[in-house]
């Protein structure tokens, strides 16, 4: 990545076909790519992101044709799709680049028209395999009964006069450049294929077409329009306004080329870097391959042709659906499982699943508990005001600046994931932090007089604050929505797109302010089943949205995601499971009078790790009666809109454990077909007070 110094930081993603909606694997790149600008500019940079879709290839072209629809007019249409699907991703891009703009014309015929003079463009005829479907020449080798043995394409056989590029004078200097940089080229195990792929040898390449009305015309000889990869490759340096000298040439070389690996190798680490050295162009600082999303049976990489990932807008409205979040944070949420779930570098599952339970454990729990109890109990027992601390906690203040350090060297690497596996580290700990330091009890003690209680009343609470903002900073770049309404739950009228790197040191948090009253951002989700029919909606080609298909009422409980449970057919009645009869057995007075029922108050509430039923409560039970109760009510109740709730509970039970944890209690809850809903007294009742 770029040094700190660095003032300027320019970022691009590939251009996307058009061939086709965006699906989650084009939103990966996008949103990766959206981060590391949001982040650069977090560290005072002036990033620049360049995203857009290449529209000159001829399979677009022939897609067009089978839809019936002018070719212009179907890229049109499709790069408006992606345009609006990035925007509703909250992908800030500085420039959306279309290869069919004029802008784009004029560099790549001048790119051309260069290499020609110089003498490394030249006529020649042309036999051999080509792959319409992969816009590319296939060498004999790789062809076996008329098929691309990599891709497993059809090929046909061409014959034609060409226009050729001397890639095989480069490959000593692309060589050299690779040993010379070793951070050119990442991760290292993709360099160490680019440089298998170069000592092969390289061959000159084909960089023509014949002319069938779709394409940018080969410069002097029209006949011809200039191959799609070749073109397409240029839109980086017609961004910047190339050849023309424009403010945005400062911005070249771009300092890194973000993509998924199959566009890697031959293209973006082999052919561009040889195009620019030909014109004694500087070569972009860094080119980085992340893996593929893949999906449980289909082969290979899951995309547009083999289907298996979702629509990313159909993702935003399908998780805001089931958790009642606004689609905003939802889309914010889907960013953070994106970049939280793949493994950057290697291929990683995707599984609809995998990121409900992210979704709760992550967003719903982890980082939705911090903020919702942090200022719950400034607002109970501090009157909302920011407190100030006499002195801040030495060990979460020393572990805050350690999790900035991690999180700046995963970002370097491009390692998102661990970035915000280091930012769970910090939120992870307050959690417990809150559990060791129980300032309901210090509250209590604070109001009967006591001043040390006080004092470090007001030290824990300043602490969850000032952690929680330190929190809401560092995810800014991954979810600029929800790190905004954080920061207006702590009082602050920043936006995050305002921060700044020192403004995440500690204690920073203004004494005297007021939070604003707290509300759950990310609401728990209950149904975390996908059946078949939710999971072909959220990847259909279509551009509607069916809301009734992926409404959770009707959904089953088979889940795609499980090879080894049989999916039925969208329409099959499933058979309501028929409960045991119940049969009650008549106790005496006596025994009855035996169960203490009482009324307590949740002081804390946070998901059992591991556990998708149970939730840990703290409840206060009489003025010195502070107990931990275990509750499989995680399916129908958030953590945090049980804090401060009173409940009745069975206060003699046997204390036993589950899951390594003492359960000193049973709440009571009424059965409502098969629903829990827990009892409340209807009056205030005082904590302790005895039910009869």
């Amino acid at each position: 990545m770029t040094d700190p110094q660095h003032k300027t930081y320019y970022i691009t993603t590939p251009i996307y076909y058009v061939n086709g909606l965006p699906h989650v694997g084009a939103a990966l790149t996008t949103v990766a790519c959206d981060v590391l600008a949001r982040y650069h500019r977090l560290r005072g940079h002036n990033a620049w992101l360049l995203t857009g879709t290449d529209e000159n290839a001829s399979k677009v072209h022939e897609a067009a044709l089978e839809a019936g629809i002018p070719p212009l007019q179907f890229v049109e249409d499709l790069s408006a799709a992606f345009h609006t699907c990035w925007q509703q991703l909250h992908v800030g891009f500085d420039d959306f680049i279309r290869t069919t703009e004029p802008r784009h014309l004029r560099a790549v015929q001048e790119f051309v028209a260069r290499l020609r003079e110089r003498g490394y463009v030249y006529s020649a005829p042309y036999e051999g395999w080509y792959s319409v479907s992969d816009e590319t020449f296939v060498p004999d080798n790789e062809v076996e009964d008329g098929v691309f043995k990599k891709t497993g394409k059809p090929v046909v056989r061409v014959k034609e006069e060409s226009y050729f590029f001397r890639l095989s004078a480069f490959g000593d200097r692309l060589l050299a450049h690779i040993e010379a940089n070793p951070d050119f080229l990442l991760p290292e195990f993709r360099r160490n294929e680019v440089i298998a792929f170069i000592k092969e040898g390289l061959r000159d390449m084909s960089i023509t077409r014949s002319n069938r009305g779709w394409g940018i015309p080969f410069p002097g000889d029209e006949s011809k329009v200039i191959y799609v990869w070749f073109d397409a490759l240029i839109n980086y340096l017609a961004a910047t306004g190339w050849p023309e000298r424009t403010e945005r040439e400062s911005f070249w070389p771009a300092d890194v080329h973000f993509m998924g690996k199959e566009i890697f190798v031959r293209f973006h680490a082999t052919l561009w870097p040889a195009m620019l050295m030909a014109l004694d162009l500087p070569l972009p600082k860094q080119i980085y391959a992340h893996g593929w999303w893949t999906v449980r049976g289909i082969e290979g990489k899951a995309g547009k042709s083999t289907g298996g990932l979702p629509h990313p807008t159909r993702l935003s409205q399908f998780i805001a659906m089931r958790s009642g979040a606004s689609f905003a944070l939802a889309a914010d949420a889907q960013r953070y499982l994106l970049c939280r779930e793949m493994n950057f570098g290697l291929d990683t599952e995707f599984n609809v699943e995998n990121l409900l339970r992210r979704y709760n454990t992550d967003l719903a729990n982890d980082l939705g508990n911090l903020l919702n109890r942090s200022v719950n109990m400034v607002t109970r027992y501090l009157e909302g005001v920011v407190p100030e601390a006499p002195d801040h906690d030495h060990e979460i203040a020393a572990l805050a600046l350690q999790v900035r350090e991690e999180f700046t060297h995963a970002m370097a690497e491009f390692r998102l994931n661990a970035a915000l596996e280091s930012v769970w580290k910090l939120v992870g700990r307050l959690n417990k932090y809150i559990d060791e330091t129980a300032p309901w009890s210090l509250a209590k003690a604070a109001a009967a007089g006591d001043p040390t209680s006080a004092t470090a009343l007001r030290q824990v609470l300043y602490t969850c604050l000032e952690s929680t903002r330190i929190v809401a900073g560092l995810v800014a770049p991954f979810m600029p929505v929800a790190s905004r309404a954080i920061l207006e739950q702590l009082g602050l009228e920043t936006d995050s797109t305002a921060l700044r790197w020192p403004d995440l040191a500690w204690g920073r948090l203004a004494p005297g302010s007021s939070v604003r009253p707290p509300h759950p951002l990310f609401p728990r989700i209950q149904d975390l089943a996908i059946d078949a029919a939710t999971l072909f909606a959220l990847c259909s080609a279509e551009t509607g949205v069916a809301s009734d298909v992926l409404s959770p009422e009707k959904e089953s409980t088979n889940k795609v995601s499980s090879p080894d449970v049989p999916t039925p057919p969208p329409g099959t009645p499933v058979t309501p499971m028929t409960p045991a009869e119940e049969v009650a057995q008549p106790i005496t007075i006596e025994e009855f009078m035996k169960v203490q029922l009482r009324v307590a108050e949740v002081l804390a509430a946070e998901p059992v790790p591991n556990a998708t039923k149970l939730l840990r409560l703290t409840v206060q039970v009489g003025e010195e009666d502070t107990r931990t109760i275990l509750a499989g009510i995680a399916e129908y109740y958030a953590p945090e809109a049980l804090v401060g709730r009173k409940v009745v509970i069975v206060a003699n039970l046997q204390p036993r454990k589950m899951r390594g944890i003492e359960s000193q209690g049973m709440l009571l809850a009424a059965d409502v077909e098969g629903r829990a809903v827990l009892l409340s007294p209807e009056d205030a009742v005082p904590s302790g007070a005895r039910v009869r």
